[in-house]
Parts: C-alpha cells; sequence; structure tokens
C-alpha cells in the first residue's frame, strides 16, 4: 500500500501539465510572429524549446494553457496564421535560449543569450558588434544595428525570423535594461 502511495504523489506533478498546450508551426518566423499577434492580444503564452520527440533543429514552440486554446486559434486565425498542430504538453519542455551572460569590458559591456552576443560602448550606448549563432540572418542584423545607438537600432525581432535573431532580442532586451536603467 505504501508502494501505492508513493507512485500516486510521483505522477500527480505531471498531471498539472495536461492544462498546457503547445502550438508548433512550420518554422520559427512563423512561431515570432504568432507571439506578437498573441502577446499584444493579452494571452498568457511562452515561447519554449519543443519536446524532444519532435524537435527538428532549431525550432520553437508556444506553451499556453489549454483552457485559452479557442482564443488563441480564433486570434492567429484573424492574422491569417496557423500552426500546423496544436498538442497537449507530454512532457518537459526546454528554455529557448540560455539565459544571460554579461561581461563588462571597462568601456564596453556585452550580453549573450545563447550563442548571439550584442556589445555595446557604455559611454555613447552604440553598438559596436553583433555576433554569434549560425542563421542566415545575423549577418543582416548586424549590418542593421552596428554603429547606431540602442535606441535607434532596430529591434532584431521586427526584422529577424529565426531561432538566432529570436536569442539576439533576448540579449537586445537584456543590454537596453543594464544600459538604459543607469
Amino acid at each position: 500500500m505504501k508502494l501505492f502511495s508513493r507512485f500516486k504523489k510521483k505522477i500527480l506533478p505531471e498531471k498539472k501539465m495536461n492544462d498546457r498546450g503547445i502550438l508548433i508551426f512550420e518554422n520559427t518566423s512563423e512561431v515570432i510572429r504568432a507571439e506578437n499577434i498573441l502577446k499584444q492580444s493579452g494571452l498568457q503564452i511562452r515561447v519554449m524549446g519543443p519536446p524532444p520527440e519532435i524537435r527538428t533543429g532549431c525550432d520553437l514552440v508556444i506553451e499556453f494553457p489549454l483552457i485559452q486554446e479557442l482564443d488563441i486559434l480564433r486570434s492567429l486565425d484573424s492574422e491569417k496564421i496557423s500552426p500546423i498542430r496544436v498538442a497537449p504538453v507530454s512532457g518537459p519542455l526546454l528554455e529557448p535560449v540560455s539565459i544571460f551572460f554579461t561581461r563588462d569590458y571597462g568601456s564596453y559591456l556585452m550580453v549573450r543569450a545563447a550563442n548571439m552576443k550584442i556589445t555595446v560602448e557604455k559611454s555613447s550606448l552604440k553598438v559596436v558588434n553583433i555576433s554569434g549563432g549560425g542563421c542566415p540572418d545575423v549577418p543582416y542584423l548586424a549590418a542593421l544595428m552596428v554603429g547606431k545607438r540602442l535606441d535607434e537600432a532596430p529591434a532584431p525581432r521586427s526584422v529577424g525570423h529565426t531561432l538566432c535573431g529570436y536569442a539576439l532580442q533576448l540579449a537586445y532586451e537584456e543590454i537596453k535594461r543594464q544600459c538604459l536603467q543607469s
């Protein structure tokens, strides 16, 4: 009997995952677009890494409360975007990007999110370097951002369409938070 009660306790936390679902899209660009739409609609979602059984490479999914599925699908449909699959969360999801590592180099501040790095000259707040990743939009993002002040540079998510662009957006938000709060 004690063995059975231990078993019940172990499966209860997993049962809580049954109230979550994931939206699976064709590509990262659609995930980023859907995230923007859903957050603007005030819906509670998170971008996450997919579970191992559906991972195909540099991909992301949107986690959401299953009770909001209809509202979420309506919001996306009104913007002509739809997931290729909606599934209940059946296992652990991964953080999409290893969160921040900040390094202060005296006159420069660098923030890394996953493999993407952004470096800013502290006195002028100009972006002096974008590096990392292997996605095709990284050189384009660097060309648009390097040499511009943080408040003038475009947000990577407004231009980028890959996991690298998504990671750079997180690094960009963090470096802005650190530089502009000072």
